[in-house]
């Protein structure tokens, strides 16, 4: 390569300047050693066996001067086979005390990724709804796989070396000092062309690696949107491969690039060093060469300080390029404990109570609702694009009251947009009231534990969600010791068992990837079947009959009934005629309550219900109810 051309490949590598821009957080560093306090008698061993081998390495040089000067100038054959004996067993030593130590540095890094990487799932586990909603799943797993293998990859990779490095050339610095005091010194003043390029290389490899890391977080969100079965389906339907395969070639080549420039870069910095310690090699035994003849030095200490010299220079090679692998490892670590400081907004109040599995009521008392601030919930390199928040953040529901008395149905309809789903969200505690408070069997829900509270609240959505696994897999995520005859009871109750018992492997079918090799009926029926198993005290149900046709919603229909038998149930309905003989209706609009009272009270008003149901033409198409 061309000086020019070497001139350029350094002025092209730049990165993003907002990725430049990120600077590593105080504490880091000092945040990554707290998770080797379980492992501390473990690395004291590992310490000692690298204090172990770097006296053996430093040995051979030493062993090496005694055979020139004592066994070769002398010619004594005897010293020279002695001293050939104990140089061919040290280095197998060497060699045991180096895979022994690499085992000991393997198991505490590969343990201290274990130890994040599990934190980092838990976390996440406990995040809320509004986190989930605004993050990319792809950016999100990025980080837990990704960032977390990157770190796995530096740490567990450069343990062992830096601390044997680092342990090697102090002793080697010491053993030439013994030596030739003279060599060593003009050894030492080439340290700074070592030291200082490796800031500089050390700060471009951190925003380069920045770079890629946010470019491969996209890329995998990008995968995960369009290889899943609904996003594989709307690009084949729209005729838009070639454009999705052209905006991923385009972040792909990106990140191509940037590997390009981070590997140039890596190599030049590498063979200038190397090639700094070549010449300091030659300067040494310029001048050793002149002590040797002067007599102020011997043939054997010349060869060992040369031999040194090499133990010197590698360490000292080796740790400024640990730099770089350092601060990529710092990168990684940074951006996992960006999700470890995430704070969830759901947690259990001091001294909360377990609730008791019962027939409750339960009572919404002045509740006012917004949806909390992105910067609240989630971060921003989590989302597709930074941008300033758009959605309204005024009051999604304003002063909201009713009782739902124990064993009672609720049904809570209106138009679009009204509030109605974020009512049933706000009982299980996806997210906290802003204003007022929701009591269950007269206590604030959030007196009780959010486990015991959502453990006695069962919900069917619209959209049923199984998991790419088993019939039996997907039940028993209700109830993990469910026998099979109680799966088989549940789904007799929930009309899906004539379905399930004549498929060939029975409840071992895979239901495929959100439950796609199944219908929108059978879906649901599954998931009533696991609410059945869960056996909750209160059943919300969120228009789970909508865009269900006629025998899936009669079929549907039937195992509601049984999973509303004796239970508090609130049911969001869009279908009026799912709901008319709940024994409280609530008519919601623009986040407020302005009708409520029982189907045959409010079909005699002029209010918004009687028009809903007037719209929807019922008279001469009713459906059975959840209620009858």
């Amino acid at each position: 390569m061309s000086q020019h051309a070497v001139w350029m490949t350094f002025r092209s590598m730049t990165a993003d300047p907002s990725v430049k821009s990120q600077k590593l957080k105080p504490g880091t560093v000092k945040r990554i050693f707290t998770y080797g306090a379980p492992y501390k008698s473990q690395i004291l061993i590992f310490l000692a066996t690298v204090v172990i081998e770097a006296l053996l390495i430093i040995s051979t040089p030493l062993l090496l001067r005694e055979l020139i000067d004592k066994g070769v100038i002398p010619k004594d054959p005897a010293l020279v086979t002695k001293l050939a004996l104990l140089v061919g067993l040290l280095a197998v030593v060497d060699a045991l005390f180096n895979i022994f130590g690499r085992w000991f540095s393997a198991r505490i890094g590969e343990g201290l990724i274990y130890d994040l990487r599990s934190q980092v799932f838990a976390h996440v586990q406990r995040q809320s709804i509004a986190f989930f909603t605004r993050t990319q799943t792809g950016a999100l797993i990025s980080r837990i796989n990704s960032d977390v293998m990157g770190a796995q990859q530096a740490f567990t990779g450069t343990l062992s070396g830096v601390v044997s490095n680092v342990v090697s050339l102090v002793l080697v610095v010491t053993a030439m000092l013994i030596l030739s005091w003279q060599i060593t010194v003009v050894s030492l003043l080439l340290l700074p062309v070592f030291l200082l390029p490796t800031k500089w290389v050390g700060k471009r490899i951190q925003a380069l690696t920045r770079d890629a890391f946010n470019l491969n977080a996209t890329m995998s969100s990008t995968m995960t949107e369009r290889f899943n079965v609904s996003g594989a389906l709307l690009v084949s339907l729209y005729g838009k491969p070639a454009k999705e395969e052209g905006f991923f070639r385009a972040r792909a080549r990106k990140v191509a690039d940037i590997g390009i420039q981070t590997a140039m870069l890596n190599r030049i910095f590498f063979v200038g060093i190397t090639s700094v310690a070549a010449v300091a090699t030659a300067f040494a035994y310029g001048i050793g060469g002149h002590l040797a003849i002067d007599g102020s030095i011997t043939v054997g200490t010349l060869l060992a300080i040369t031999a040194l010299l090499a133990r010197l220079y590698g360490p000292l090679t080796a740790l400024s390029n640990v730099r770089i692998d350092v601060m990529t490892a710092l990168v990684s670590f940074e951006r996992v404990f960006e999700v470890l400081d995430l704070h969830p907004m759901i947690v259990d109040r001091p001294g909360a109570q377990q609730l008791k599995q019962q027939e409750l009521s339960i009572e919404f008392r002045n509740v006012s609702f917004s949806y909390p601030k992105a910067e609240e919930v989630s971060l921003a390199s989590l989302e597709s694009v930074s941008k300033p928040e758009t959605v309204d953040s005024g009051q999604i529901l304003n002063s909201i009251s009713f009782t739902a008395p124990k064993g009672t149905l609720t049904a809570i309809v209106g138009p679009s947009g009204a509030g109605k789903t974020t009512m049933s969200a706000l009982l299980p505690r996806l997210y906290d009231v802003t204003e007022g408070a929701i009591l269950i069997g007269g206590s604030d829900i959030r007196d009780y534990t959010v486990q015991s509270l959502r453990d006695s609240i069962g919900v069917v959505m619209q959209d049923a969600h199984l998991f790419h696994e088993t019939i039996a897999e997907n039940l028993r995520y209700a109830k993990e010791d469910a026998t099979e005859e109680e799966m088989i009871q549940a789904c007799k109750s929930a009309q899906i068992w004539n379905l399930i018992s004549t498929l060939p492997n029975g409840f071992e079918t895979m239901v495929g990837e959100r439950g796609h090799r199944l219908s929108g009926g059978e879906k649901q029926r599954l998931a009533i079947a696991r609410l059945l198993l869960k056996a909750p005290s209160i059943v919300i149900l969120d228009e789970a009959t909508a865009h269900l046709d006629s025998e899936n919603e009669d079929l549907v229909q039937e195992a509601l009934r049984h999973a509303l038998k004796g239970r508090t149930s609130i049911v969001i309905a869009h279908r009026l005629s799912t709901v008319m003989q709940a024994d409280q209706i609530l008519v919601l609009e623009k986040g407020q309550i302005v009708e409520r009272g029982t189907h045959e009270e409010l079909i005699q008003g002029a209010g918004l219900y009687s028009e809903l149901f007037a719209r929807q033409d019922l008279t001469t198409n009713e459906k059975p109810s959840v209620t009858d």
